[in-house]
Formats: structure tokens, C-alpha cells, sequence
């Protein structure tokens, strides 16, 4: 019973210390959090109570040809660029890139950060699928689907997806590299390829705006929240530290 209460009392005694040596970062991640959930939930309230649907149909109307809405605005190529970023957000590919880097982290030796991203990844698809069982709005109808869908529209998953694996993994690779440009170009990358798939879903006519807007700030949530937990965790030493950047 003594050890019991030991172990516990370290263990609150080392979050504290973690706490105290990175508040800067956590505390901006933690209002980060908070003001990314209570402006999902916001945007969640709006959605429901149909205030944006103007806006949302009038921006889907708008990426289609007044004259033949199957057809996209602009030269034809873009609806077929539009679809390979698309599929960046889509299970299949996230699922190949997720395995991919815990490959990569394994064959690093990096055992605790190869676990954490699996679990990461699997934990965000789990909050998707809840999240649009929870609100369950239906697909734009507006113009033809140039995208195949299974699943109710808010929020939107390639959007929320593709932001909390990108996000996460371009954070942690960003940790296991000393050069501070590659840092700075693993994070621009994952933050290019969230934008990029939200809009294609957009223009794709298989969302609204606001199901990639909601979609994008949940990811930011569970990438940030597992940001955190990834650094505490280094800190009791069940993931592998950071790497220092060159020259510090």
C-alpha cells in the first residue's frame, strides 16, 4: 500500500516538473485545445441550428459551371487534381502513410514513438466516426458528387483525418530530426496537405465548408492533445526523446 502511494506521488511529482520546465508550450497547447473544442462545438451549434446553410450552398454552387453543374469551374485538369488530393485524406492513404512511419520509427528503434503514432492514428479515426454518428447531417445534394461517400457529412473525416495524422506525424518526425529546416518543412508539409484535402472535398461537392471547417479544428484538437501526451510521456520515458536541433 506504501509503494502504491510512492509510486503515485512520483508520478504527480514528475508531471509537475514536466509541467514547470515546458509551460510555455503547454500552456499555449492547452488554450489551443480549449479554444479549438469550444469552436467546434460553435460551429457544431451553427450547423444545427441551419444559420450557415446559405453560405455552405452558395459556396458549393459556386465551384460548378452555372451552365452544367457535373462540371467544376475552371480547365478541366483541376477536378482530376482535385480528386488525387482528395484521396490523401482517405483511409487507404493515411493508412499506407501511418504505416509507413511506424515503419521507419521501428526500424529507428524507436519503439515507444512506433506504438504512440498507431494508437494516435486509430484514436482520431475512433473520434470521426463518433463525431458524425453524434450529429449526423446529410451530404450537400446541391450538384453531382464527383467523389464516392459512405458516411454522413459533419465533420468532414478526410478534413479531420488528414489534420490529425499529418499534423502528428509531421510534429513527431519534426522531433526526431536535428536539422531546424527540416523541422520547419515537416510541419509546413503537414499543414499543406490538411488544407489541400479539405478544399478538394469542397470542391469535390461532397461537403460543406463548414464540415471541413469543423473537420480541420477537431483534427487540431487531437493532433495538439497528442502532441501533449507524446511530450509527457518522453518525459517519463516511455517515447524516445527529441532530438536537438544543430547547433544549439
Amino acid at each position: 500500500m506504501v509503494n502504491v502511494h510512492i509510486r503515485k506521488h512520483l508520478t504527480f511529482r514528475s508531471l509537475l516538473e514536466y509541467l514547470g520546465s515546458h509551460v510555455n508550450f503547454v500552456l499555449i497547447a492547452c488554450l489551443l485545445v480549449v479554444g479549438g473544442a469550444w469552436a467546434f462545438i460553435e460551429i457544431a451549434d451553427q450547423v444545427e441550428d441551419q444559420k450557415t446553410q446559405r453560405f455552405d450552398e452558395w459556396a458549393v454552387r459556386s465551384l460548378r459551371q452555372k451552365s452544367d453543374l457535373s462540371k467544376t469551374i475552371g480547365p478541366p485538369i483541376l477536378a482530376e487534381v482535385g480528386r488525387d488530393f482528395t484521396a490523401l485524406g482517405g483511409i487507404a492513404v493515411l493508412s499506407f502513410v501511418t504505416l509507413a512511419v511506424v515503419g521507419f520509427l521501428l526500424l529507428q528503434r524507436k519503439f515507444g514513438a512506433a506504438t504512440f503514432v498507431a494508437i494516435a492514428t486509430v484514436g482520431g479515426l475512433l473520434l470521426s466516426i463518433l463525431l458524425k454518428h453524434l450529429i449526423d447531417r446529410p451530404r450537400p445534394e446541391l450538384v453531382p458528387h464527383l467523389s464516392l461517400v459512405y458516411t454522413t457529412s459533419f465533420p468532414s473525416g478526410h478534413s479531420m483525418l488528414s489534420a490529425s495524422v499529418y499534423l502528428t506525424l509531421g510534429a513527431l518526425l519534426a522531433r526526431f530530426t536535428p536539422q531546424r529546416s527540416l523541422k520547419i518543412y515537416f510541419v509546413a508539409v503537414a499543414v499543406a496537405l490538411t488544407f489541400l484535402v479539405g478544399v478538394s472535398r469542397v470542391y469535390m461537392g461532397v461537403h460543406y465548408p463548414t464540415d471541413v471547417l469543423a473537420g480541420w479544428t477537431a483534427g487540431l484538437v487531437w493532433a495538439l492533445i497528442c502532441w501533449l501526451v507524446a511530450r509527457y510521456l518522453q518525459h517519463r520515458g516511455k517515447v524516445e526523446q527529441d532530438v536537438e536541433p544543430a547547433g544549439s
